[in-house]
């Protein structure tokens, strides 16, 4: 699940979580959807709601030696908060979060981690991917 409706949340008291199950398809690289698997605690804050996410996937590269395709496996754990865009009792807008590059908490009460997911694994992938660390090239 990525898309979670945070809505009673942001109603209840600050401190209190919901741990959610990760196990989608995202698309991290420009190619094709790759499956992401794992977990997020998320947690009212006094501004916010922070998500503590553990998820890992594997990516299909070609390999920097020898141009075959490989599965490389990703890990990332991250914490970020996500700002509501507008307030939950009254349905007015809040102004956008002092970050520039916040992540938001949708119109209609959604958090969407699909992006966040996504901006995390591309740091993780290799600049220099191996099928494997013996990797002899590319053959004749």
């Amino acid at each position: 699940m990525l898309q979670v409706n945070v809505s009673q949340m942001l109603k209840g008291p600050i401190g209190s979580t919901r741990a959610i199950e990760i196990d989608d398809a995202i698309a991290v690289d420009e190619g094709s959807l790759d499956l992401v698997h794992g977990k997020a605690i998320l947690t009212r804050t006094n501004r916010s709601i922070l998500v503590q996410a553990d998820v890992t996937t594997t990516v299909s590269l070609a390999c920097s030696r020898c141009l075959e395709h490989c599965d490389c496996p990703l890990h990332v754990k991250f914490n970020e908060e996500f700002f509501p865009a507008i307030d939950v009792s009254s349905g007015h807008l809040l102004p956008d979060p002092e970050e520039t590059e916040a992540f938001t908490i949708d119109e209609r009460l959604t958090l969407d981690l699909t992006e966040a997911i996504r901006q995390y694994f591309l740091t993780t992938v290799p600049m220099k991917p191996l099928c494997r660390a013996d990797c002899p090239g590319i053959k004749d």
